[in-house]
């Protein structure tokens, strides 16, 4: 049997699950709000075209409005100006959109503090007990933030500083885009980084050291506590935009069970 024929029948005998790590979209998924004077994106929508009627007797569609970085979705290195000279995501090389994938649990320290913050210290004592980081794979980090949705105001936590929600630390950006073999990052929450992430120096530094370093992002996952610490595989293709900065993505993992 072939490699690719023995992964389908692995898929079909349930020898492999996949595991869907995305969040419906809908016009209730939360949305990153920028305060004034930014531009913000737009929720998401569907306006009918035709339902089996007048308009077309025999089928039914939508048009959608969506902003590239609505729910789940894929940041290109294009989207911060760290990464203006790099890919867009029509331009992100196919064998980049599957690959290894590690899951690093914080949950509790987030449930615990919401500003948690990602430090390399806690990198290097995962890699301790699991091993490293996959080259040209994906660090995703668990902190429990999907339960929150699709509720807007409890998913971006804010008060009259800010949103509060989990991330990583600026030291620790830095070490994952320059050291660390990892070719992106994925997380629960709206975006890569923290919800106190603007007070930072960088401001938003996963987006600023990762982008500017031609890697990837990936936001609003769920199902993550589905995936072990090792050994999924990532399928994350998102809409080949040209000139896009991202787009929503269907992104899957694919476990031996």
């Amino acid at each position: 049997m072939s490699v690719l024929s023995s992964l389908v029948e692995s898929i079909r005998n349930g020898a492999i699950e996949v595991i869907d790590l995305t969040a419906p979209l809908s016009a209730e998924t939360p949305i990153l709000m920028l305060p004034e004077p930014f531009g913000n994106t737009v929720p998401f929508r569907l306006t009918e075209i035709s339902r089996y009627d007048d308009r077309g007797p025999a089928w039914y569609w939508n048009d959608i409005t969506t902003g590239e970085h609505t729910g789940t979705h894929f940041d290109a290195p294009v989207h911060w100006v760290t990464g203006r000279d790099g890919e867009d995501v029509s331009q992100v090389p196919a064998t980049s959109l599957i690959g290894p994938a590690v899951v690093l649990d914080f949950a509790a320290r987030a449930a615990a503090d919401p500003d948690f913050l990602l430090q390399i210290e806690h990198v290097e004592e995962w890699q301790k007990a699991n091993g490293p980081l996959p080259g040209g794979g994906w660090l995703l980090y668990r902190t429990g933030w999907d339960a929150r949705a699709p509720d807007q105001a409890s998913f971006l936590n804010a008060d009259e500083t800010g949103p509060h929600t989990p991330g990583i630390s600026v030291e620790c950006a830095r070490w994952l885009a320059e050291e660390a073999p990892i070719l992106g990052l994925g997380v629960e929450t709206v975006g890569t980084d923290a919800g106190t992430a603007h007070s930072f120096d960088p401001a938003f530094p996963c987006h600023s050291f990762l982008l500017g370093a031609g890697k990837y992002g990936l936001t609003q996952l769920r199902n993550l506590d589905r995936l072990p610490a090792t050994g999924a595989v990532l399928v994350a293709p998102p809409l080949p935009i040209v000139g896009g900065s991202g787009s929503p993505v269907r992104v899957l993992a694919l476990v031996e069970r």
